[in-house]
């Protein structure tokens, strides 16, 4: 009977040390969990070909997630995953106009003891910080505007009869923005404007001139969140067909907060007959450097673009899970110059004109 008990003993202690190894403390085995805001969106579709390579050459199981704009479905489906026994959450947040639904993930995250590194997508220090497995892997969001609108500036120095169409001393401008209440499309649309007219005051030009008069905001936005071409393409359409050289209040000027709405407003522009690769040419300017972009830039219908590392963000995203994974120090491996803190690193950001 001694015997016996002793042998079931043995036996409960084993299967007691696999649920262990599997289930418990805070080491997990499963998928790493990845969550884009949206598959459509050109950058982020970048940043995930380069995550699904990372990923599959160091050996991470993962899977993919589209939220397709939702943040409800965004959250079900870390639910999902989580109770699938996701070992790691990264996470492209869909709704920046709050802390709310990012909280909601790193308090889910939390009680699973699963890490979560949010990307791309702005996410508030207090909400990263709340949770000691929490990292936020994003941009200087604020000098991807200040590089622009410093880029912008010094193109019209150089060009100013040439884009002053109607020969009024002025440059009008239209301003194409991602999303309301997102701090990258905020900072953007600030500093875009801001940066290039201290530019052309240095150069004693006056400042640019929203071409909608009547729109205090000065600023387009795509009313879906969605950072779009096709918000761009329709509201490039529609100022064309009031605002044209015939009339003598031409848009001379388009910038925009990413390289989707460049390309949309580049569109209707074509349309109109100008950017056609000969003729007359509105400059065009965006963020992100996609290869779409770069094709716009090399064949002379988009003058320039910032470039977003897209390949920079998945490597070090890909870098950040095999510490958590192994045990690591979170940072082990990610240039320190762009650490921020302890809870946040910084992609750097360069100017693209396809000069450079």
């Amino acid at each position: 009977m001694k015997k016996l008990t002793a042998i079931l003993l043995a036996v409960l202690l084993v299967f007691s040390f696999a649920a262990c190894g599997q289930n418990g403390g805070d080491k997990k085995t499963g998928e790493v969990s990845v969550f884009y805001y949206t598959f459509s969106d050109t950058y982020i579709s970048s940043v995930r070909s380069a995550m699904d390579s990372f990923l599959k050459a160091n050996n991470i199981v993962y899977n993919n997630y589209d939220a397709n704009g939702n943040q409800t479905t965004q959250t079900e489906q870390v639910q999902t995953a989580i109770a699938k026994g996701s070992s790691m959450l990264i996470v492209n947040v869909v709704d920046t106009g709050s802390n709310d639904a990012a909280q909601n993930i790193v308090n889910l995250a939390k009680a699973a003891k699963i890490p979560v590194v949010f990307f791309n997508r702005s996410v508030d220090e207090s909400v990263v910080s709340s949770y000691d497995k929490c990292v936020f892997v994003g941009t200087d969001y604020e000098m991807a505007g200040h590089m622009q609108g410093k880029m912008i500036g010094e193109y019209l120095v150089e060009n100013y009869g040439k884009v002053d169409l109607n020969g009024d001393g002025k440059i009008s401008y239209v301003m194409f923005k991602g999303q309301e209440g997102n701090m990258e499309a905020i900072a953007r649309t600030q500093y875009g404007v801001d940066d290039c007219n201290a530019v052309l005051t240095a150069a004693g030009k006056p400042f640019l001139e929203f071409y909608d008069a009547s729109n205090t905001d000065k600023y387009l936005v795509d009313q879906d969140g969605l950072w779009s071409s096709a918000a761009a393409t329709n509201y490039m359409s529609t100022a064309l067909a009031q605002y044209s050289e015939a009339n003598g209040n031409m848009i001379e000027l388009v910038i925009a907060n990413n390289d989707e709405m460049a390309l949309g407003a580049i569109a209707a522009l074509q349309a109109a007959g100008y950017n056609t690769g000969s003729g007359k040419v509105i400059p065009v300017f965006g963020v992100d450097a996609t290869d779409a972009a770069k094709n716009a830039i090399a064949g002379g219908s988009m003058i320039g673009t910032i470039k977003q590392d897209a390949e920079g963000m998945a490597k070090t995203l890909v870098q950040l899970a095999q510490n958590f994974r192994d045990g690591k120090a979170t940072f082990d491996g990610v240039d320190s110059a762009n650490v921020i803190g302890t809870w946040r690193v910084n992609i750097p950001y360069a100017t693209y004109t396809g000069e450079n």
